[in-house]
């Protein structure tokens, strides 16, 4: 009988490493320890240990494929995040295979459950996580998962998210600062996580002013929607002295309603947005707005995922919080700080 093959398995046992340690070493992968890498290429050597390309490629079957399934593909947002996430897939030697299921639960399972088979792991922005089961009976499984801005019903894979509501109020309390006591904010969609925390802190920092009041408008996240609402606030008994909304597209949106009616901001009504969007700094005037480095949450969360893909076991349950920070230019009519941020403080 010949002589049976050293299998990855017995170079483990033999270095007392795990396999995955042994997989990263012998592929030249940087996340491991320069003595382990040359006790695991010893022990390979001294075992005679000849990875087999085509039994590796099947029993892994890795796709070198990222997926990543988000509400839309439309707006700087998105734009931003995805060039977060492509920017380190590129230097990871990973390709990206996108989905977007524009504000249908029907549509997003069926995006989610199309990935199966396709990818090495998934990004996923879902505003129906919090439903009772929607991830777990969708997710291929047991597929390496990293949840971002998503609430889940019961915390199962790892979370990368902005703290929505601590912007909110430290944007809210930088107009109730300069004055201002009737404020408007212009929301985003109701199902939406992100908008409802934005929400909540806005309501919160009223609240706790005692002497301010604010008045509540829909919107979409986009531009077409701020502009809407833009229209209705004109159109209001009082005119609120700041506006708010909950993203900078809206902002822009509402700040070209008030152009159209001649009102000045900030003269006439100070304005503010969320997210920092690269437009925001060169429209006039400038927006104030909370920055919130989208390109590096994305970023963050796939350099979660691929460690998560290349240890080859479940991850931890862990909650990543994003503060965002506070950058005043002229819309807000507060004195321009120019290249400095204040972060948000968490309550």
């Amino acid at each position: 009988m010949g002589r049976q093959a050293v299998t990855i398995r017995d170079v483990a046992r033999e270095a007392n490493v795990s396999v995955a340690t042994v997989s990263r070493a012998l592929n030249g992968h940087s996340n491991v320890a320069e003595p382990v890498r040359r006790l695991v290429v010893e022990v390979a050597n001294r075992m005679r240990y000849s990875p087999h390309a085509a039994a590796r490629s099947l029993s892994s079957r890795s796709t070198q494929t990222i997926g990543v399934v988000l509400p839309d593909l439309h707006g700087e947002f998105f734009s931003e995040l995805i060039r977060g996430i492509d920017s380190l897939a590129r230097t990871a030697g990973r390709h990206l295979l996108l989905s977007s299921y524009h504000g249908d639960p029907d549509e997003q399972a069926a995006a989610l459950r199309a990935m199966r088979g396709r990818v090495d792991g998934l990004l996923v922005m879902s505003p129906y996580a919090e439903r009772p089961g929607f991830l777990a009976e969708n997710l291929p499984q047991p597929l390496p998962v990293v949840l971002i801005s998503t609430r889940q019903d019961e915390p199962a894979w790892p979370v990368f998210e902005i703290d929505n509501h601590a912007g909110a109020v430290a944007m809210t309390r930088h107009l109730l600062s300069l004055g201002h006591r009737h404020l408007a904010f212009i929301g985003g969609p109701v199902h939406n996580h992100d908008a409802r925390e934005r929400l909540r802190g806005f309501r919160d920092a009223i609240a706790e002013q005692g002497d301010a009041h604010g008045s509540e408008f829909g919107g979409d996240f986009d531009e077409a929607s701020g502009h809407r609402a833009g229209l209705q606030i004109l159109a209001a008994d009082a005119r609120p002295d700041a506006v708010f909304a909950a993203n900078d597209m809206m902002a822009l949106g509402c700040l070209y309603a008030f152009a159209q009616a001649g009102l000045q901001v900030p003269r006439d009504v100070a304005l503010a947005g969320f997210d920092d969007i690269p437009l925001a700094r060169f429209v006039h005037p400038s927006l104030t707005t909370m920055r919130v480095s989208i390109a590096e949450l994305g970023a963050n969360a796939l350099k979660r995922l691929l460690a998560q893909i290349d240890a080859s076991e479940p991850a931890a349950v862990e909650h990543h919080v994003l503060l965002p920070e506070l950058v005043v230019r002229q819309s807000s009519g507060g004195s321009e700080q120019a290249g400095t941020a204040k972060r948000a403080k968490r309550k």
